[in-house]
């Protein structure tokens, strides 16, 4: 590495990895919300109601793979280990959790805060997960 390179690096302050999980948790969060309501939007425009139809579960299955693509690249990005497991076990316990108990309200207002702080905390639980993963392979 050459001095030049050095005087265009920027060195932050390493950042909690238990924030960084929580932070892109919730991004991803507010990330499943988005791409279901313009999926609902999409499936109104072409077919006058927001039930797709024979659509809705390839729709869901591309949705939850998005989530976890996007999550996976952040947590990369950021440099933290198993990111990808991470993301993938973080959607999946929220995934189950949001089918479990709020399959019939996903429809309320209080989703647009439920389903991001949920997936913050599934994050979280993931990375515990991944941890204890870790340990046991050592």
């Amino acid at each position: 590495m050459s001095s030049e390179d050095d005087e265009d690096r920027y060195d932050a302050p390493p950042l909690p990895p238990l924030l960084i999980v929580a932070v892109v948790g919730l991004l991803c969060g507010f990330a499943t919300v988005g791409l279901v309501w313009l999926s609902e939007r999409g499936c109104e425009r072409f077919r006058d109601t927001t039930n797709c139809g024979p659509l809705g579960f390839p729709l869901l299955v591309l949705i939850v793979v998005v989530t976890i693509v996007l999550g996976g690249l952040a947590l990369s990005r950021l440099a933290l280990p198993h990111a990808r497991l991470i993301a993938f076990l973080g959607v999946a316990f929220m995934l189950i959790l949001v089918i479990a108990f709020q399959s019939g309200n996903l429809s309320s207002p209080w989703t647009l805060a439920i389903v991001p702080a949920l997936t913050t905390i599934t994050f979280l639980l993931a990375n515990l997960v991944a941890r204890l993963l870790e340990r046991a392979d050592a």
